[in-house]
């Protein structure tokens, strides 16, 4: 088993192995007190692994209950967690059980909210079932919903008692969606470069465990560097100021991985034609993300993205920062006024350095 130590405001650890699913019951026994366990997912994830999760809880002397809400990422929104919260109540739930997040990001977001805001925080076990949760949004301690206006707008910061990433429920993942936790993947690959990036470039299906340990050593040390979001940690946005303007523009009809990927190759070809990095190094990017199916682009045109990066949260005021990129594994942070991103949708368009 591979085991990745997380020491923020609560220590946890991250555990990757497949077949962890069937072993969560007796990881959950060892870090909470009670023995109720509400398990929240969605309709395709519930099926798959609901009552598999729930039997582990079971043999491991918890009373289980199960919630589910629909597909998609139109489910994260508040009135699916106050309907969870009241799921909770009518669970019995006690500040000494615990709230099991079931599935990919969706889940891992709402859920971990759930658990932050209930009774004022009960525990939380994040099990995510989707790559681009195992490797980004299950580690960390960002929960929230998507409001009308802006996604992820409403939420916390709450560190989980645990993850558990089951590899091997990755074999049910649709392609599309294994392509987007990809995404997420070669972010990481992009900001520290090195053996993940090596790791890409072979054959990444047969190490995938190893994929997702190093992913989550790179967010670890992001997040203990900075686990409020403050500084440092704002390098996890590479790509997301542009990808979070694409999903609203689409309606969240863009997956949050094919978004980031175009929203990374956007800034990447910008970054070339302002002679911040090289032609190659947006190219390699673009290479990569072509590799796993990713789009460089998007048909949503430039001033629509920039209306809709005017919502972002990562805005302050008349600013907003960008994580630009000089080389792979050399990026930086640029505080900038929001004409800035017409520039770089300017010069990043087009899928052409």
């Amino acid at each position: 088993m591979r085991i990745v130590e997380i020491n923020a405001s609560t220590n946890y650890n991250v555990y990757i192995q497949q077949g962890l699913l069937d072993s969560c019951g007796d990881i959950t026994a060892k870090l909470v007190k009670g023995r109720k366990a509400l398990v929240i997912s969605d309709s395709n994830v519930a099926p798959l692994y609901g009552e598999r999760v729930c039997e582990s809880l079971r043999r491991s002397g918890f009373e289980t209950s199960l919630f589910v809400i629909p597909a998609g990422e139109e489910s994260k929104n508040p009135e699916n967690l106050i309907k969870a919260a009241d799921f909770c109540i009518d669970s019995g739930l006690t500040r000494s059980d615990a709230v099991i997040a079931l599935g990919g990001g969706v889940i891992t977001d709402m859920a971990g909210l759930c658990g932050a805001l209930y009774q004022r925080g009960v525990a939380v076990v994040q099990i995510p079932t989707s790559l681009l949760s195992m490797v980004d949004s299950s580690v960390g301690g960002k929960t929230a919903v998507n409001l009308s206006k802006g996604k992820n707008m409403f939420g916390a910061f709450y560190q989980p008692s645990a993850v558990l990433c089951d590899t091997s429920a990755l074999s049910t993942l649709p392609k599309a969606e294994y392509s987007n936790g990809m995404a997420e993947v070669i972010k990481y690959a992009v900001l520290r470069s090195g053996k993940l990036l090596s790791l890409l470039q072979d054959d990444a299906d047969k190490v995938i465990d190893e994929i997702v340990e190093e992913c989550v050593r790179i967010k670890r040390d992001y997040v203990c560097a900075d686990e409020f979001d403050r500084g440092e940690r704002q390098f996890l946005n590479l790509g997301h100021t542009v990808g979070h303007a694409i999903e609203r523009s689409s309606n969240f009809g863009i997956a949050h991985g094919s978004a980031v990927a175009a929203g990374m190759c956007i800034v990447a070809r910008a970054c070339a034609n302002m002679g911040i990095c090289s032609e190659d190094t947006a190219k390699l990017i673009e290479k990569l993300c072509v590799q796993f199916e990713l789009p460089i682009d998007s048909e949503i045109d430039s001033e629509t993205l920039f209306d809709a990066s005017l919502s972002d949260k990562k805005r302050e005021g008349g600013e907003i920062s960008v994580v630009m990129i000089r080389d792979i594994g050399e990026c930086y942070l640029h505080r900038t006024t929001t004409d800035f991103l017409r520039e770089i949708l300017s010069k990043g368009r087009g899928g052409k350095v």
